[in-house]
């Protein structure tokens, strides 16, 4: 096996499929990243059993500069492969695959040998076959995983809470997730999907990594379900990820139907009041800033409060404040992660009682995005 190429692609590419090899996996050829070569391109893959990340560089392309001499395949040691092939000093490498699978890496003056494994012996990753695949665009795959990954719960006494719930029926797409905290709700209309029926559990460690794949220049994603996998196609890369067993609680009943104050606010200015706010309530030992609500006044108040250092207070602007007048405590992080998913937006806050959860919903469209946090009982 030989071949050579353009460094910056075949980084680029070794970052994407870095993304799934860990160092702490139990099964010791995980920690290499798998090459084959074959006449068509060369094909980089990395897995940690959990995620699987297959990617191709296409020996067609004019841009990748791949000059194929062998075929063949190797398993490289990731860490110590990746970390040569970013401190080569010319533009182009070589790589070549000798006897007892030793690897020669070269660039210019530098070379280097370095000892691999037989591919034949990686795990093989799971065919997927689907008749009518799921598209949806990489940019709304994208935001839909920001808005929903940071409600997952990180407490492994919960497994099914580490993942994002997702339903497709009736043309549309559901993503939920939730800590028992919070939750975060997003909706997709899938009009060419009105036949599919899917009801899985996605990690979402898996999601985060998936997210970080799509970058701009990948326009659609195709989605295809399989027993306990679901695989993304996006572009030249293939992502594997398994998925979570069990049952997910029924969050619908979470969700109020009704509240007694509402109010509006622009979700940017109210980001930046809570950072200002939370400057000194992560100071303090329970980290909970107060909110409130005067529907008199016509006025909304926010307080922050750390023993040690002081407070600070800051009148909002608002509009369409209405219902009973409100105070409430809640924990600031949560509610910045939710406000960051609403992006140049205005958004309406409704509250039900100082005790129990509220939402945030985009103003302009309540149907197909729904933050909830669950307030802190302060006495």
């Amino acid at each position: 096996m030989k071949f050579t190429i353009t460094r910056t692609t075949f980084i680029k590419t070794l970052n994407d499929v870095s993304r799934a090899i860990s160092t702490k996996t139990t099964i010791p050829i995980l920690t290499g990243l798998k090459l084959v070569l074959s006449d068509t391109g060369l094909v980089l893959t990395g897995s940690d059993a959990d995620i699987s990340i297959e990617s191709r560089i296409d020996a067609n392309s004019e841009t990748n500069d791949l000059q194929i001499e062998s075929t063949g395949s190797i398993v490289l040691p990731a860490r110590f492969f990746t970390d040569i092939v970013k401190r080569l000093p010319e533009k182009t490498m070589t790589l070549e695959v000798q006897d007892n699978f030793q690897t020669v890496i070269s660039s210019g003056a530098s070379e280097f040998k370095i000892n691999g494994l037989d591919a034949n012996n990686y795990p093989h990753l799971p065919e997927i076959a689907s008749d009518n695949p799921l598209i949806v665009s990489a940019a709304v795959l994208r935001q839909l995983i920001s808005q929903t990954v940071i409600a997952v719960s990180n407490q492994e006494t919960r497994p099914i809470l580490t993942g994002v719930h997702l339903q497709i029926e009736a043309g549309q797409l559901t993503a939920v997730a939730t800590d028992s905290h919070r939750l975060a709700q997003r909706t997709l209309e899938l009009p060419n999907a009105e036949d599919a029926n899917y009801d899985v559990i996605i990690p979402g460690k898996s999601l985060i990594e998936l997210g970080r794949t799509l970058t701009d220049d990948i326009d659609q994603v195709e989605i295809r379900f399989a027993d306990n996998q679901v695989l993304f196609l996006a572009g030249q890369t293939a992502f594997y990820s398994r998925l979570l067993e069990g049952n997910y609680p029924d969050t619908s009943r979470l969700i109020p139907t009704s509240s007694t104050t509402t109010v509006e606010f622009e979700a940017p200015a109210l980001l930046a009041a809570i950072q200002r706010a939370s400057l000194l309530s992560h100071e303090s030992q329970n980290n909970v800033v107060r909110l409130n609500l005067d529907t008199a006044a016509q006025t909304a108040t926010i307080y922050g409060n750390s023993p040690d250092v002081g407070n600070v207070e800051e009148v909002l602007t608002c509009s369409n404040l209405t219902g009973d007048a409100l105070e409430i405590s809640f924990n600031p992080d949560y509610m910045k992660d939710a406000l960051q998913g609403f992006g140049q937006t205005t958004i309406t806050v409704a509250f039900t009682a100082p005790l129990r959860p509220f939402t945030l919903v985009p103003t302009e469209d309540q149907a197909h995005f729904i933050q909830l946090i669950t307030p802190v009982r302060t006495y």
